[in-house]
């Protein structure tokens, strides 16, 4: 057993999450299996409120359980870190922070394993997260190693200060260049899935032609984000029937063969640094396996040429088409 003495008047479950190395989430199901006590007393209500000096014991085999099966076992590539702020880039099929649904490890569990200093602005769940990525989408993501970066990022964000280039692949080409200002919301009969709402949430992309496939099958994209809504990319591209590759959830069909991912990444963050000011740019390399899969008509050195011109492309929207 393991035993520690209440310093806060809280809730059971809060003081739980602050105390152990698991998620909320983990502790709330700890304490509903009857595995924690106060004062000697099994307690099972997540809610129960301590006061100063409570005395708390833990089934230490069940923690230890616990941490086992959400060991992270994968590797996190740095693009950049200091005191203030860690740059990543973020594989396919990891969840960025726990859930109830979540039942793997999650890159949040990953930093806190590997002793990374987070911020706790949202929550212990949330540490650090300042935007987070799809589990099936790839590529650069910020996150705050302090709560005074924690906010001025969030800040960011909310000012449209921050920037995110996304490249992907789609099924059909775009017509022309286009701006989507389309609001988002959740889809009213499947709740996985977001769609275009009226009076839902403003959403604002922008979406630019790189590379067409002589066939038309396989488009190469990039994609502006101007707002932060879940699947905000593929639900814009949905609305004006394109979809990405391997994205099954928004309308992409395919009887030619298995993909393995949603063949979204981001690709380019640009951010003022927290505490110094300056203006920095972050690239996560396009994936090999976007190569591959437009490699037959484009080598390497034309993808990564025209896509190296991403800024300029983005740098004047003002006469593309816009679909509201």
């Amino acid at each position: 057993m393991t035993e520690f003495i209440s310093t806060n008047i809280a809730r059971l479950d809060q003081e739980l999450t602050s105390h152990l190395n698991i998620s909320r989430n983990q502790v709330i199901n700890l304490i509903k299996s009857a595995n924690v006590s106060v004062n000697d007393k099994v307690v099972k209500k997540a809610g129960f409120n301590l006061n100063l000096g409570d005395k708390i014991t833990i089934n230490q085999a069940k923690i230890t359980q616990i941490q086992s099966e959400f060991k992270a076992e994968f590797d996190i590539e740095i693009i950049y870190e200091d005191d203030d702020i860690l740059v990543i880039n973020k594989p396919i099929n990891i969840t960025v922070h726990p859930a109830p649904s979540v039942k793997e490890a999650t890159l949040v569990e990953w930093l806190k394993q590997n002793g990374y200093t987070l911020s706790n602005l949202a929550s212990q769940e949330r540490a650090g997260i300042v935007h987070r990525l799809d589990k099936g989408t790839s590529g650069v993501m910020v996150v705050a190693k302090n709560n005074e970066s924690h906010a001025n990022l969030s800040s960011q964000l909310s000012s449209r200060d921050m920037g995110r280039i996304y490249l992907a692949l789609c099924d059909l080409p775009l017509k022309e260049n286009c701006i989507i200002n389309r609001p988002i919301g959740r889809h009213m009969q499947n709740r996985l899935k977001n769609a275009v709402i009226s009076g839902a949430k403003p959403s604002k992309s922008a979406f630019a032609n790189i590379l067409t496939s002589e066939n038309k099958m396989v488009n190469l994209i990039a994609a502006k984000l101007f707002t932060g809504r879940t699947h905000q990319i593929r639900v814009h591209l949905a609305s004006i029937n394109r979809h990405i590759l391997g994205d099954d959830l928004y309308g992409f069909k395919s009887n030619n063969d298995k993909i393995g991912r949603i063949f979204l990444h981001a690709y380019i963050l640009r951010l003022i640094h927290p505490r110094s000011g300056q203006i920095m740019e972050f690239k996560a390399p396009l994936p090999n396996e976007f190569y591959e899969r437009i490699g037959k008509e484009f080598n390497k050195e034309i993808v990564d040429e025209s896509i190296g011109v991403l800024c300029d492309v983005f740098r004047d929207i003002s006469c593309w088409v816009c679909y509201e």
